[in-house]
């Protein structure tokens, strides 16, 4: 395929193009995909993830920056999330990043969710393949901010970086199982503002309680640092940057790395045949029945399982 070809010499036409190809889900996205595949494997993926408003957009800006400092290419994947009533999405992070648009070594894509949940696209994890083909050596997920369901982003990523703010709520919030349990590095942003200590302090007391602070690797020997960075103004970026070369190299010499490779092969495996299999189900059910059985429902006459239990019957 000609798309490919361009791809893999950088071209930056043929990155965007083949993305929206993916998006859109057709079957030269599984040809195009197929071909690529044997060309992916070496970038280092960094997913960042947090609630809204503590500045994931901003801090993902300035480790790019320090990434271009240090000579490496940078692909930035920005995860917006899409309105359940028009189906648009704001796509905001480009506008936040747009001083970074004008670098030949950066790469950005805003990708809507299209009703996904845990705050990642579904074609987020083939969109990483492009930029991974394509050649950008750190590639940074960056999720829609919804809160503690957003585990998904471990399952994608070599490293995890959850990033608190000061002000957002109690500190206990940052106590809470869920999101900080994926947690490879911890950062505390907006550490100028007041409350930022108590921030890292409470969620230094989740560290002493539970050395295994993160799902996928419950191996002690890794304790996610936890770094304070004021991302507006370039401050703490730098500990950052060295924290994820540390996480990379630990995952390395540990053999964590190809434990979460197959993890993530085995996830995407079954999320493909999950949706091939709905959406094959789907096509085969006649309009009319589903209807039927949605009306039963709402009479009470039915209820949801069987309803279900009756449909794949049907199918088998």
């Amino acid at each position: 395929m000609e798309i490919i070809q361009c791809l893999l010499t950088g071209d930056r036409r043929a990155i965007a193009r083949l993305i929206t190809i993916i998006e859109n889900d057709g079957a030269e996205a599984q040809e195009a995909l197929a071909a690529l595949y044997p060309h992916t494997g070496r970038a280092h993926v960094v997913g960042v993830t947090g609630a809204p408003g503590t500045g994931k957009s901003t801090l993902v800006n300035e480790l790019a920056k320090v990434y271009r400092q240090r000579e490496r290419t940078v692909g930035i994947i920005a995860v917006d999330p899409t309105s359940p009533f028009s189906g648009g999405a704001l796509l905001g992070d480009r506008i936040r990043m747009r001083d970074l648009s004008g670098d030949p070594g950066i790469f950005i894509r805003s990708m809507a969710t299209r009703g996904s949940l845990g705050g990642l696209a579904r074609a987020t994890a083939d969109a990483i393949k492009v930029l991974d083909a394509a050649g950008y050596q750190t590639i940074f997920v960056e999720t829609v901010g919804a809160g503690q369901a957003e585990v998904d982003i471990a399952k994608a990523a070599h490293t995890t970086i959850v990033v608190e703010a000061p002000g957002l709520g109690d500190d206990i919030q940052a106590i809470k199982a869920g999101i900080t349990e994926i947690a490879d590095i911890f950062v505390v942003n907006k550490a100028d503002r007041e409350g930022a200590d108590s921030t890292a302090l409470a969620l230094q007391m989740i560290l002493d309680l539970n050395h295994s602070s993160h799902i996928s690797s419950p191996d002690p020997r890794w304790r996610p640092p936890i770094c304070k960075t004021v991302a507006l103004h370039g401050e703490g970026v730098g500990a950052v940057v060295e924290a994820i070369g540390e996480h990379a190299a630990y995952l390395r010499e540990s053999g964590n790395l190809q434990r979460r490779e197959r993890e993530r092969v085995e996830g995407e495996l079954r999320s493909i045949i999950t949706h091939k299999m709905a959406r094959s189900f789907f096509e085969r059910v006649a309009e009319a029945q589903f209807d039927s059985l949605v009306d039963s429902i709402i009479r009470r006459e039915l209820d949801p399982y069987s309803a279900a239990a009756r449909l794949l019957e049907g199918w088998r």
